[in-house]
């Protein structure tokens, strides 16, 4: 068979590798088991011999007691391989999981628009859980059946040339038809796998969406799409185990020919004298022998099938590469830090939610100083998140310099910007985990100290301490029990534990409750307080910190300045959207 294994040979010595010394363990185990499988037909034909030859019983007895205890040994290093197989599998397994999440986190915004939660939960956990069959079954099970098959037929030989080409011809037949089998059902196999990992990706995304779906009483709507999803899982998952049940049956069929004329030519042999009748029990036991790993590598066949696929999805994940690259490392100053954007462009592309080549921002040219306030305005569409999304550099501009103090962000390392540029948005992401672990966002090292002086600087300890366990209150996965503006204090507070030189408000009080948005501006203020701050928002509220506004349209900036002068200029556009009403002038 061509064993997948052969084309991934860089990405499985990198998690077996680390575990050469299990590996090799496993590999003494396997083949000292074969030897002792392999051993114990010549005990019985010993015995046989001795027996027919009217030997002592001194001596059959010896044969029966060693007889038992190779197969004892047998069974125990059997035992000790199984065990040894799935320590390799599940650490090799784990780590690619590993790999593979920290991969695809790395990945752009793009890709996690087009790929949504469900399948790609499919592609981290699904796809290694086959490699875990594959580490801990496949490999190993087939490695042994082919050494065993091999040392059958070499014994076979040895017995008599005759059995050994009949037995060796049913060999090489029955293991080229599962090769065949076996491109026959991989690529059948990898549709399933696909069909399984949209279907969660639908599930996913509509459980999200159940009260929208409810409200507008699309349920019908739903379970349509839903049995459309799982007729083709059905479909091909029912095609790639038929390819997987075709293996079986044409094994089946070779063996029961290949037995038959196992014992017509063993019969044959010993009835014109070539053997002896522990000769012939031997080349008949060493048939019945063969069909086992055969017929295992029969079963494995399918297993090759299903991690051939899974390998082939793993690899094009690991083909797709962020067009955010990190960068060499530019250490940025402490303090607050200036923004500049100089002649920035940008177009969203395979976004399905924003048609390509369309642009979002044309030519955008501003400064904020360090330790000011920029309130961004316009109506949706506008282009204001994307601003913040390409300071956070979740995508880079298709022209233009974005600085941050006086680097490139492109010459500044993700990790040191992303600690550097805190953002708050309206959609905060809690746990179902405690308060503490949702501040500290399960970093050990975060102290309680820590967390109760960021809390005091906001003026947030009271609200904390009226909690009924305070740090340890438990939440519900998704903030059920808080409003969205106490999610957006706990962002504040995790904001703060980071200490970064630049804030971005994008929309966070547009959702907030009169008592807690005078909290949050309170809050607010303090976070501010010696910042480079910017302020994207629809309401005049959330205006009245900012030193600078900058109003957008169409992806261009059509006014920017100081706020109390745009403010007290009655010709100005911010002018016109206080005396109208910001949210209706910008609804």
């Amino acid at each position: 068979m061509q064993l997948p294994f052969a084309g991934h040979r860089k990405m499985l010595g990198k998690y077996l590798v680390p575990q050469q010394g299990r590996v090799f363990g496993l590999a003494a185990l396997l083949l000292t088991g074969i030897a002792l499988q392999l051993l114990n037909p010549q005990v019985v034909r010993y015995f046989i011999d001795t027996a027919q030859a009217g030997g002592p019983l001194s001596r059959l007895l010896i044969a029966g007691v060693v007889f038992l205890v190779v197969g004892l040994a047998a069974r125990s290093l059997s035992l000790a391989a199984a065990y040894t197989s799935m320590q390799v599998a599940w650490t090799a397994t784990n780590a690619l999981r590993a790999d593979l999440l920290g991969h695809i986190l790395r990945l752009d915004m793009s890709f996690h628009k087009t790929h949504t939660p469900g399948e790609l939960i499919e592609r981290v956990d699904g796809d290694p859980g086959l490699l875990a069959d594959f580490f801990s079954q496949t490999v190993f099970k087939t490695a042994a059946n082919a050494l065993l098959t091999v040392g059958i037929l070499v014994f076979l030989y040895r017995e008599n040339v005759r059995a050994g080409l009949v037995l060796t011809s049913y060999a090489v037949l029955a293991l080229l038809a599962l090769a065949g089998l076996q491109r026959y059902g991989a690529h059948r196999w990898a549709a399933a796998r696909q069909a399984w990992a949209d279907q969660n990706g639908f599930i996913e995304e509509y459980l999200a969406g159940v009260e929208d779906i409810r409200g507008v009483g699309a349920e019908a709507y739903a379970e349509g799409q839903l049995k459309a999803l799982t007729r083709r899982v059905l479909t091909t998952e029912r095609s790639a185990r038929m390819a997987r049940a075709l293996a079986g049956s044409i094994t089946g069929s070779l063996y029961v020919v290949g037995y038959g004329l196992g014992l017509a030519l063993g019969a044959q042999l010993y009835l014109r004298g070539e053997v002896s009748i522990g000769a012939a029990f031997v080349i008949v036991y060493y048939i019945s022998m063969l069909a086992s790993p055969l017929d295992a590598l029969r079963e494995e066949a399918g297993n090759l099938q299903q991690a051939s696929a899974g390998l082939e999805r793993i690899e094009s994940l690991y083909a797709l590469h962020p067009q955010v690259a990190e960068a060499p490392g530019v250490v940025l100053p402490e303090g607050s830090l200036g923004v500049e954007f100089a002649k920035v462009s940008f177009t969203y592309r395979d976004d399905p939610e924003r048609e390509d080549g369309d642009p979002v921002l044309q030519d955008i040219s501003f400064q904020l100083a360090p330790g000011r306030a920029l309130g961004i305005v316009g109506r949706t569409g506008s282009g204001k998140s994307t601003l913040s999304r390409l300071l956070f550099r979740l995508y880079d501009p298709d022209a233009g310099v974005i600085r941050l103090g006086d680097s490139d962000l492109r010459d500044v390392s993700l990790n040191d910007l992303r600690q550097r540029v805190g953002m708050v948005t309206q959609d905060v992401q809690l746990f179902g985990a405690s308060l503490r672990d949702n501040i500290a966002l399960f970093d050990p090292h975060v102290t309680d100290e820590a967390i109760w002086n960021a809390l005091d600087a906001l003026g947030l300890r009271d609200w904390v301490g009226a909690m009924p366990g305070g740090l340890s209150t438990m939440l519900e996965t998704g903030g059920g029990n808080l409003s969205a503006g106490e999610a957006q204090l706990i962002a504040f507070t995790r904001l703060l534990l980071r200490d970064p030189a630049v804030v971005i408000l994008d929309e966070a009080s547009s959702r907030l409750d009169p008592i807690t948005e005078q909290r949050l501006e309170r809050a607010a203020a303090r976070l501010f307080a010696g910042r480079t701050a910017i302020v994207i928002a629809h309401r005049i509220q959330t205006l009245q910190r900012a030193d600078d506004i900058l109003v957008l349209e169409g992806g261009r900036i059509v006014e920017h300045g100081v706020r109390a002068e745009l403010a007290a200029d009655p010709d100005s556009r911010f002018s016109r959207l206080l005396r109208v009403g910001l949210e209706e002038a910008l609804a």
